[in-house]
């Protein structure tokens, strides 16, 4: 058994508050994820899920060990996230 003790974790409020807002909104307003024509949108849906994911992760304040997961669920990857689903959303 290890000795050592786990740091506490510190939540990250402006990641976990962005994953709220997209869980929310997503519920709420499901054409959200739609495209103009009314059918899914899976790139839309796509990167709202996957900024909803990795805020929820950063924003808990999880630090994964190995650098690929600590990159793919930083707080870099929320905005990104958030980034490609208003381009793909409103670049049309």
């Amino acid at each position: 058994m290890s000795d050592t003790v786990a740091a506490p974790t510190r939540l990250r409020l402006p990641s976990l508050a962005l994953a709220l807002a997209v869980m929310i909104a997503g519920t709420v307003y499901p054409p959200l994820m739609t495209d103009a024509a009314g059918r899914a949108d899976h790139g839309i849906a796509t990167a709202l899920l996957l900024a909803m994911s990795a805020g929820f992760v950063h924003g808990l304040g999880f630090v994964p060990r190995r650098a690929v997961w600590r990159a793919l669920f930083s707080g870099w990857t929320v905005l990104a996230a958030l980034g490609a689903a208003a381009l793909l959303r409103f670049a049309t």
